[in-house]
């Protein structure tokens, strides 16, 4: 019996594609860079963008269900919002007809046709993927959790509710960004321990969060739970989230109503949304609670979600500083991590959510929380690795960061592998740190 590899496809920059192989897939928005086109719904394919508006219109979806064609239908829109109300199913039909389109197997004639509706990535513009309507962040990585927590409360690092409860906060939907756009230090109040009285100021403990982000595809009516044995019916896809921290400003603010300032100046995803298709093969369980841990209450108990509720995705975290760029030096990674360290998973994240009877919609968007592993170079913050800049990081070039300074650039990846099936990834998040804007009365 022959070993199984991974499909393979007409478009020759797909196969062995270290982030965008036939196998993923995923969904986001572009349109030609430096062009008036209007943005439109796009799916990643080697170094190139398959126009799912243009096939549709070239005949190549007409021997399709009539669900296929009314999702790619929705694919001339400027947000994924249309196609995600659809669901699940609709989701999986036009996923298979744009697979089968660039399968290798496809006929010469159709691949033809749809060459044409190809767009190199290197001149496209990538857009937000969604119209965000809502964006909750979680404190799911008990690692993470724990190690913030021990900071602040040696003796008691958890708070008591944590292995009971999905902890999260309602976000700035506003301040989402997209990959490649520059992050601006926040300006904030902030009060030192040895400090008499507050300052006001940019900040000067900037941090980074590495998360991955889940979008809601069919929501709720306000009033009506989901019940966890269909959460994930409930969501879409997943990207990456880099959910930016002033630090400083945080510690003095955030008592007791929780962050305000220190996080929503920008949270920044990637421009592309990778399926729960796509992600099929990597299902796993999250790691094993540790022994004495509470069971989960029973709404948030499903039998399917405690064997395949986590994602084996390696998350990394790479940093570039103004000085590794004028030596024309590569970034150097600085953590590296795996999602299936988290201690809630997104079905029961959501779950949660609506248990109150809070009322999701397409395109809301969940955090994980920063994902960090037990040993230190998987923690996903510099919060973590530096034990708040007290233990600064050491560079390759001599360098060091104990909170991040103009210029830095943060990039964040993920991706997946398992033999059989290859590797898919979720291509890069990344942002650079500007300086802050002039605030009267400094």
């Amino acid at each position: 019996m022959s070993a199984l590899v991974p499909p393979r496809s007409w478009v020759t920059s797909a196969n062995g594609h270290l982030d965008f192989a036939l196998q993923n897939l995923p969904f986001g928005i572009f349109r030609r860079a430096a062009s008036n086109e209007a943005p439109r719904v796009g799916v990643a394919i080697g170094d190139a963008i398959l126009d799912v508006a243009a096939c549709l219109a070239a005949g190549l979806f007409d021997e399709q269900s009539e669900l296929t064609r009314q999702a790619a239908r929705t694919c001339a829109s400027p947000a994924l919002n249309a196609l995600m109300a659809l669901g699940a199913d609709a989701r999986r039909a036009l996923r298979d007809a744009v697979m089968a389109l660039l399968h290798e197997d496809c006929a010469v004639h159709r691949q033809q046709i749809a060459q044409h509706a190809l767009v190199p990535q290197q001149d496209a513009e990538l857009f937000l993927p969604a119209q965000v309507g809502d964006y909750t962040d979680f404190y799911a990585s008990v690692h993470h959790a724990t190690n913030v927590g021990a900071m602040f409360r040696p003796d008691n690092p958890l708070l008591p509710n944590y292995k009971w409860v999905p902890i999260g906060y309602h976000g700035r939907a506003s301040s989402l960004v997209v990959s490649g756009t520059p992050v601006r230090r926040p300006n904030g109040q902030r009060k030192g321990p040895t400090d008499d009285v507050p300052t006001v100021g940019p900040s000067r403990s900037l941090d980074y969060e590495l998360e991955l982000g889940a979008f809601v595809g069919t929501g709720n009516a306000l009033g009506e739970p989901i019940p966890m044995a269909s959460a994930e019916s409930h969501l879409w896809g997943l990207c990456l989230l880099n959910d930016w921290s002033a630090r400083d400003l945080q510690a003095w603010e955030y008592q007791p109503l929780g962050p305000f300032l220190a996080k929503n100046f920008a949270s920044t995803i990637s421009p592309w949304v990778v399926t729960l298709e796509a992600l099929a093969p990597f299902r796993a369980p999250l790691a094993p609670r540790a022994s004495g841990d509470p069971e989960p209450l029973p709404y948030l108990t499903d039998a399917r979600d405690a064997t395949q509720g986590g994602f084996a995705l390696t998350v990394e975290v790479w940093l570039r500083t103004p000085r590794m760029r004028d030596e024309q030096a590569p970034p150097v990674r600085i953590s590296q991590g795996s999602a299936l360290d988290l201690y809630w998973s997104f079905a029961q994240m959501l779950a949660h959510h609506a248990s109150s009877g809070c009322n999701l919609r397409p395109g809301d968007l969940l955090g994980s929380g920063t994902i960090s592993g037990a040993t230190p170079d998987s923690r996903g913050c510099l919060l973590e690795l530096t034990r708040r800049g007290a233990e600064p990081l050491s560079l390759p070039n001599g360098e060091t960061r104990g909170f991040l300074l103009d210029g830095d650039e943060i990039t964040m990846t993920a991706y997946a592998e398992r033999d059989g099936v290859g590797r898919i990834g979720f291509g890069r998040c990344v942002g650079e740190v500007r300086a802050a804007p002039a605030l009267a009365g400094t």
